[in-house]
């Protein structure tokens, strides 16, 4: 049965800045370390981490929020995609980013406990640290 979590984290960064990166194919490859192929606008295909990860893109609202179907090569034929929508709200320390993570396989709790910490949070701290 599918399941849904939110994890948050502080980037050092605005917000404009933290969203333009999610959206372009060199940034977002540079921020996280995994080739991504990312076509920017509503209803465009995505692929990020080398192929690992592909969906398409529902919403974008401009500096606040993003929404995209989402799924990994890890996900069963048979499983939907889940979706993913980021959340972004300025903070003293730069960006609070929310990703609420929804229809997401059973057996897929990796995303949750850890996996975007590790693959997107951490990396992305990095970078926007270094800039």
């Amino acid at each position: 049965m599918p399941y849904d979590f939110e994890v948050a984290d502080i980037i050092p960064a605005s917000c404009e800045e933290v969203f333009r990166a999610w959206i372009s194919s060199d940034t977002h490859a540079a921020m996280t370390g995994g080739e991504a192929v990312i076509d920017p606008r509503v209803g465009g295909k995505f692929t990020a981490w080398d192929g690992y990860i592909s969906g398409t893109t529902i919403e974008l609202e401009p500096f606040s929020r993003i929404v995209q179907s989402w799924r990994t090569s890890e996900f069963e034929e048979g499983n939907d995609d889940s979706q993913i929508e980021v959340t972004l709200t300025s903070n003293d320390g730069g960006t609070l980013l929310t990703i609420r993570h929804t229809s997401v396989p059973d057996d897929q709790r990796g995303y949750e406990n850890g996996g975007w910490l590790e693959n997107y949070f951490v990396p992305m701290r990095k970078y926007f640290a270094s800039e």
